[in-house]
């Protein structure tokens, strides 16, 4: 197992220091500051009728999700309309872009990373889609066991996965009912960044839990345990939706989901 030199971090969404770049505001929520090698998360926003174009995306994957706003966006040369729970694939050699609407801005959570030795783009990947997209789940995860587990299991959504064709980014969403968990695990050479989409729960990271709320940030390092759960008592209390991965991704999970993890 690596060991992790740095553990991870909670990173609050109302502490995140932005930086005006390209006619728009970037921070960096997760990067070598926190000695993260593979991954990096930034959160960008797109001020109202402008457009987000980086000038170096082409070197990366790229995985956009959108957490505010609506607009388009562009993979390459695919084109869609996006909005709140969009997610956007560019792999890498693709630019990407995003632009909001004339009637508001958009915030957008990007996942970057440069492929590792031996790692291809898929042939034909998918370059959209949306955090609700349920044709492809884990149910019942069990955790890795560093924590005791609970049987009451969230369900994950796989957006971005191998079986749509990238090699080394990920995401997934995964979406927790009222006394539901992602349980505690590790992923022993992978580096996990993900955000709170909606709702109010809780990470664990490391051997504690802490309190979350939209847009807040996880980040643990290889070998790191973590999980997420909907601490709320209220069976029809609102939901509590987590997304993002680790990279590069950990073929644990799709074995556990009973599908592939081979690049398509």
């Amino acid at each position: 197992m690596t060991v992790a030199t740095v553990p991870g971090a909670i990173i609050r969404a109302a502490d995140l220091p932005f930086r005006s770049l390209g006619g728009c505001e970037v921070a960096t929520a997760v990067g070598p500051g926190l000695g993260a090698r593979i991954v990096r998360l930034d959160v960008l926003r797109v001020p109202a009728g402008a457009q987000w174009r980086p000038e170096d995306s082409r070197d990366e994957e790229n995985v956009v999700v959108i957490f505010d706003g609506q607009g388009s966006a562009t993979s390459g040369t695919e084109h869609a309309e996006v909005g709140r729970a969009s997610a956007v694939y560019a792999p890498t050699g693709d630019p990407y872009t995003l632009s909001a609407q004339d009637s508001g801005g958009l915030t957008a959570y990007v996942w970057r990373s440069r492929l590792l030795d031996g790692r291809r783009r898929g042939p034909h990947p998918r370059r959209f889609s949306t955090l609700w997209n349920e044709e492809t789940q884990l149910r019942g995860f069990g955790g890795t066991g560093e924590v005791a587990a609970s049987d009451r299991t969230a369900t994950m959504n796989f957006l971005f996965w191998p079986g749509t064709g990238t090699p080394q980014l990920c995401l997934h969403c995964g979406v927790m009912s009222p006394g539901e968990y992602f349980n505690v695990h590790v992923h022993p050479e992978s580096e996990e960044a993900f955000i709170v989409i909606e709702g109010n729960g809780q990470l664990f990271l490391n051997d504690r839990w802490y309190d979350a709320a939209p847009g807040d940030v996880l980040y643990a390092a290889p070998g790191v345990p973590h999980g997420t759960r909907h601490n709320g008592e209220d069976p029809a209390g609102p939901r509590f939706a987590t997304c993002g991965g680790p990279t590069p991704f950990d073929p644990m999970l799709y074995r556990r989901a009973g599908v592939s993890p081979e690049v398509k």
